[in-house]
């Protein structure tokens, strides 16, 4: 399989090579683009001749400048670019200066006023006043942070302090999977920012769980699981490419701004004993073809497994993935698995957007444009919020396993045994607000048939759904989860602005490096891999950067 890993290449030595700050054409710092996004802001400049390096302040309202990390900027053949992550939402101006070797301001320049926006720190995550991650609420570090910087060139040579034992005492680790293994030992319980620039490749990365997975992994149940890390990309073109994101006992991780592609397994699994999980802006692609049928575009995009539960994934872009996320929790109360699905773009994915087992899913603002097979799936017991949500080119956009159109045959007026898309026990999905476009789904709810339905629809946000109303495969009731007392707070959006403002701040920073569009005609109907958009996953190559400060 080709990678994006080209440092055997003749052609990728060359270039990096070439990313040296030697003269260029004279000419004062030129800022081809700047802009802002989710808690960060960047520029994009042309080099300026007799620089020998650059550094960016940036200035908001109230503040003095401050000094952005010069391991922020990076050097690519013909242009510099500097993302600055970490911003408290509201107005900046950025100012980037060329000094030359001995430190003097060659030239300089300052861009017009960056916005960046407040990320969305709501649903189940969030629970218990946790904040995953290494950053606070206003978007900046949280105090004693640290941060460690990886490239394709430091990958395995990174080094960073580790506390090693009960007593406190640090160790030095060496290598992205040698550190988050001794931080997994579960003593090292400050924030950490692991800031990822570039394509990463499964060829590149020494030591991947199974070859496929970047393990975050604790050492046990309790006291000793992993804590408090941030796994984000820089910039629109950070990606793992040919594998994908493990967790297991692992406690307030937060993965943000990635593409994962070609992975080996899931792209991103919870396997089990992990909570407070904040999954976020990543672009996910084509996975590796499983051995089954159903897995020709990979097995999945996110995995939540059982004894996984205070988990949200929201802003994110599935590009035609065919299982896209699965839950599987518990038919017990006490043990369900909790999940909020918010503002994500399942966009031309096929099924399981997402399918719950034995789990409590709110699932909010998603715009679902032309899912090919089902959108939300109910089995076990599971009881499901779907609010405000935009489904276009839908055919089935909600779905109780064994009853309403799971079962109905509209040829012979009767039910099958087993349903279209699940055997197993039914759960109750709870319906307001959405909006539908495109062709007329398949859709029943309660005011159409009783027990036949699809969907419960409340007739206003607050509406219980009555302890009557029960699954007709194991006779579960919805367990009025939402609104329950404790339940969290949010703010939704009206359904018919979800797919303007999900399109536009889904997946990566810019909607990333690597761009794709649909044709609906031919794709909202059609759940087969599509050949053209797999090759060009397999034959993406990414732009070769340079960290300026990398060591």
């Amino acid at each position: 399989m080709k990678t994006c890993d080209h440092s055997r290449s003749s052609a990728w030595t060359l270039a990096l090579a070439a990313l040296t700050l030697l003269p260029f054409s004279p000419q004062a710092i030129n800022i081809n683009k700047a802009g802002a996004g989710g808690e960060t802001i960047f520029a994009e400049f042309e080099p300026v001749e007799g620089a020998s390096r650059y550094v960016a302040t940036y200035t908001g309202e109230n503040n003095s400048a401050q000094e952005a990390d010069p391991r922020l900027v990076r050097l690519y053949p013909g242009r510099v670019r500097v993302d600055i992550p970490g911003v408290n939402p509201g107005n900046y101006t950025m100012k980037i200066r060329a000094l030359d070797a001995a430190g003097n301001v060659v030239d300089e320049a300052s861009t017009d006023t960056l916005t960046p926006y407040p990320l969305s720190r709501e649903g189940f995550a969030f629970s218990g006043g946790n904040i995953p991650g290494a950053y606070k609420p206003d978007g900046t570090l949280k105090d004693g942070a640290g941060v460690i910087y990886v490239s394709p060139e430091t990958v395995n040579t990174v080094s960073f302090d580790i506390v090693k034992n009960a007593a406190g005492d640090k160790a030095t680790f060496t290598g992205l999977t040698e550190i988050l293994s001794a931080a997994g030992k579960g003593y090292h319980k400050d924030p950490l920012a692991i800031r990822i620039t570039g394509c990463l490749a499964d060829t590149l990365v020494r030591g991947l769980k199974e070859g496929i997975y970047l393990g975050l992994q604790g050492h046990d149940e309790g006291n000793r699981r992993l804590e408090n890390v941030t796994i984000e990309g820089i910039g629109n073109d950070a990606t793992l490419y040919g594998f994908g994101v493990h967790l297991k006992r692992a406690k307030n991780i937060e993965l943000r701004n990635l593409g994962i592609m070609l992975q080996g397994d899931d792209a991103v699994s919870l396997e089990k004993d992990n909570n407070n999980i904040w999954i976020h802006n990543i672009d996910f692609f084509y996975g590796r073809p499983g051995t089954d049928a159903d897995q020709v575009k990979g097995d999945g995009s996110i995995d939540i497994k059982a004894r996984s539960t205070d988990i949200t994934v929201d802003h994110n872009h599935f590009r035609d993935n065919g299982k896209v996320t699965g839950t599987w929790g518990s038919d017990s109360l006490a043990s369900r698995t909790r999940v909020t699905y918010h503002h994500n773009w399942f966009d031309h994915t096929d099924s399981r957007c997402p399918r719950l087992l034995g789990a409590t899913a709110h699932i909010y603002n998603n715009y679902y444009d032309g899912v090919a097979v089902y959108g939300i799936g109910a089995t076990e017991g599971s009881s499901a919020f779907a609010e405000a949500n935009y489904f276009r080119g839908c055919k089935r956009p909600m779905m109780i396993s064994g009853q309403g159109t799971d079962t109905y045959d509209s040829k012979t007026k009767g039910h099958t045994r087993k349903g279209t898309f699940s055997g197993l026990a039914g759960g109750i999905i709870k319906a307001f607000g959405n909006h539908f476009e495109g062709q007329k789904p398949k859709l029943v709810y309660q005011t159409d048939s009783p027990a036949q339905f699809d969907a419960w629809l409340a007739g206003e946000r607050n509406e219980q759904v009555p302890a009557t109303a029960l699954t007709i495969r194991g006779a579960h009731p919805y367990s009025n989860f939402d609104t329950a007392p404790g339940m969290y707070r949010y703010a939704p959006d009206a359904a018919a602005d979800v797919p303007a403002k999900v399109t536009s701040r889904a997946g990566r920073l810019e909607g990333g490096d690597f761009h794709w569009a649909f044709d609906n005609a031919s794709d909202d109907p059609s759940h087969d891999l599509n050949p053209a958009l797999k090759q060009a996953l397999l034959d993406y190559h990414p732009t070769p950067a340079k960290i300026q400060n990398g060591d």
